[in-house]
């Protein structure tokens, strides 16, 4: 009687190891490339900038609907879009915008008894200027 003893083909316990290293390097250097953290920064800045200019929109058509009248509580000095502060929601919610557009990480909206955009607002010579503060602290404004 003869015992034939076959030769199993398997993987080694090293190259199993080298092949997890090689796979968790990788990993590693797709999230570094990806840098999920500015990618959400530069999505709210763009969220920002989006928010700037309608309400800009918004303020504009007012004016013209109120025979070159802006909002009250817009003055010449920079304020908060807030209900504490300039406070313009009454004014264009629902005629001219659904809602208040808020700063996605510093602004909250409820309705227009309880709101902070996060936004500023001021006019000087007829013109409007709506700022916003970036994720890199910078300025943004828009004035029209």
């Amino acid at each position: 009687m003869s015992k034939t003893h076959q030769k199993l083909k398997a993987f080694t316990l090293i190259e199993i190891l080298i092949t997890i290293v090689i796979l968790a390097i990788l990993a590693g250097l797709t999230i570094i490339a990806l840098n999920p953290g500015q990618n959400i920064d530069d999505a709210n800045d763009v969220r920002r900038k989006t928010d700037v200019n309608t309400l800009l929109s918004a303020i504009w058509q007012y004016n013209v609907d109120n025979n070159g009248s802006f909002p009250s509580d817009i003055t010449s000095t920079a304020q908060a879009i807030s209900n504490s502060a300039a406070d313009i929601c009454t004014d264009l919610v629902p005629t001219y915008m659904a809602a208040i557009p808020a700063d996605p990480t510093t602004g909250s909206y409820t309705d227009c008894t309880t709101y902070a955009s996060g936004y500023t607002v001021s006019t000087a010579n007829n013109h409007v200027t709506v700022s916003a503060t970036l994720s890199d602290s910078s300025a943004y404004s828009q004035t029209r």
